[in-house]
């Protein structure tokens, strides 16, 4: 979506001037991959309008094979104002009718998925229309070769009007599950990452966030690992999940092990904290790369700051 947030100081209804940029859950994952060297793309509907044309340019420009997202000739492209703040940043959706919510089971009918080993979809879908949510019924009960990844990605306003009971099929039938602590707490009444565990046994992979303080795995049945996330100097926290989510994923697709991978999961989100931005600059390589294999103490001791990227 088309993605307007404060280019001045004070109170959104105050502000005259904002910044238009671009943002999304599924398009942010892609894009990180991207940059992280991957071959990714993106599947979506866009407006034949200014904004859906911005939106494609944008996600191509981080190396992102756009080629399978289709232009609606009648449908807008949607469009969200975030209230840019370190502590939270309250977003508004102007989504309803959009492109993307026209999308149906018949858009994975023209979707070659020969070579692809990930498809990661989230939460988001399923509640913006009837056949958004038959779309991802389709991909998520028919049979396939690639592992589905699956962000909760829980938005309370998409679902004032619809039935949220699906999420928990939905997540039962992917093989990697990211889900914020607080957002189980929100939509399934359960907090704890061993709670949520046995709410999700079916799961392969359940990554449970538990926001600044780290992030747990649970994988088939062997104990879970913890890992604390990194002191980082925030600026704006929305976009760090998606962030996590690829770091997550790339390590998944180097086969590396749960507690390398969930350090790879906060490394991009710290990258993604540092700025107002979905996608940021990255960290300096060999930042990232001794963090990798760094003590737990060396961890710990780690500061991510602005002047790094």
């Amino acid at each position: 979506m088309a993605l307007f947030v404060p280019a001045e100081p004070g109170p959104p209804d105050e502000v005259v001037t904002w910044t238009r940029t671009v943002g999304g859950a599924e398009s942010n994952v892609a894009s990180h991959l991207a940059v992280l060297g991957l071959r990714s793309a993106w599947v979506s509907a866009v407006g034949d309008d200014a904004f859906g044309r911005a939106v494609v340019s944008t996600i191509a420009s981080f190396g992102v094979d756009v080629s399978c997202v289709a232009v609606d000739p009648y449908r807008p492209t949607g469009l969200y104002v975030k209230e840019s703040d370190a502590s939270g940043s309250p977003v508004r959706y102007y989504r309803t009718g959009s492109a993307a919510s026209g999308m149906s089971p018949v858009s994975l009918d023209a979707l070659a998925l020969d070579g692809v080993r990930v498809v990661h979809t989230s939460g988001i879908t399923p509640a913006l229309s009837d056949s958004c949510l038959d779309l991802m019924r389709t991909l998520f009960t028919g049979p396939r070769d690639v592992t589905l990844s699956f962000d909760l990605n829980w938005r309370p306003r998409l679902w004032a009007d619809r039935d949220p009971s699906v999420l928990r099929e939905l997540a039962s039938a992917a093989d990697v599950v990211f889900v914020g602590a607080d957002e189980a707490d929100l939509v399934w009444g359960i907090g704890e990452p061993a709670a949520i565990r046995e709410f999700l046994p079916e799961t392969h992979t359940l990554v449970v966030k538990l926001g600044a303080q780290g992030a747990v795995v649970f994988e088939g049945t062997a104990e879970p690992v913890y890992q604390p996330a990194l002191e980082v100097d925030v600026v704006e926290p929305v976009g760090a999940g998606d962030a996590f989510a690829a770091g997550f994923l790339f390590g998944t697709l180097s086969d590396w092990s749960p507690r390398r991978r969930l350090r790879a999961g906060h490394l991009r989100a710290a990258s993604s904290l540092l700025t107002h931005h979905d996608v940021g600059p990255s960290l300096p390589v060999s930042f990232v790369s001794a963090m990798l294999d760094a003590s737990d103490d060396e961890w710990a001791a780690a500061h991510v700051t602005t002047d790094m990227t």
